[in-house]
């Protein structure tokens, strides 16, 4: 890993829940620690959906996040590789390597959003954004270590 330069994916089957949960809180914890010019966030689906979940629109809203205009796209295993970190939602069809490869891949085995009562789309929200944080607390330390 570079000492100026952090990679992170956040992926899943649509792209359209979790991983964009995920996303939303990567991109405040980012702003929040000072490290926009050190991690690059990336997101993405093996198959993506048409849009995210309204649900996760509805739950994000309540955290001050707008995520009823990010679309859900594809991400490609080059791009995968390219990250220094990727987490799954517990849905993946990653098909990365792990013994061959540099990247630190956590599967965050979480429950799907979609179809889910409010108060559980909560509690997986709360989840992600818990997991998030721990994430950039791990990440704070590298890149402090390697500075």
């Amino acid at each position: 890993m570079t000492d100026t330069q952090v990679r992170v994916a956040f992926m899943c089957v649509q792209n359209a829940g979790r991983s964009q949960m995920s996303t939303a809180f990567a991109e405040r914890e980012r702003e929040h620690r000072g490290l926009d010019d050190i991690v690059d966030i990336l997101t993405g689906g093996t198959h993506p959906a048409e849009h995210v979940h309204e649900v996760v629109v509805d739950v994000m809203r309540e955290e001050g996040f707008d995520l009823s205009a990010r679309t859900p796209r594809k991400i490609s295993t080059a791009e995968l590789e390219s990250c220094d970190y990727v987490a799954t939602m517990g849905c993946s069809t990653l098909e990365l390597d792990a013994d061959d490869s540099d990247v630190d891949i956590r599967d965050w085995a979480l429950d799907d959003p979609d179809g889910q009562d409010l108060d559980r789309v909560r509690e997986i929200r709360d989840e992600i954004r818990d997991r998030v944080s721990a994430l950039f607390d791990e990440i704070e330390e590298e890149v402090a270590r390697d500075a």
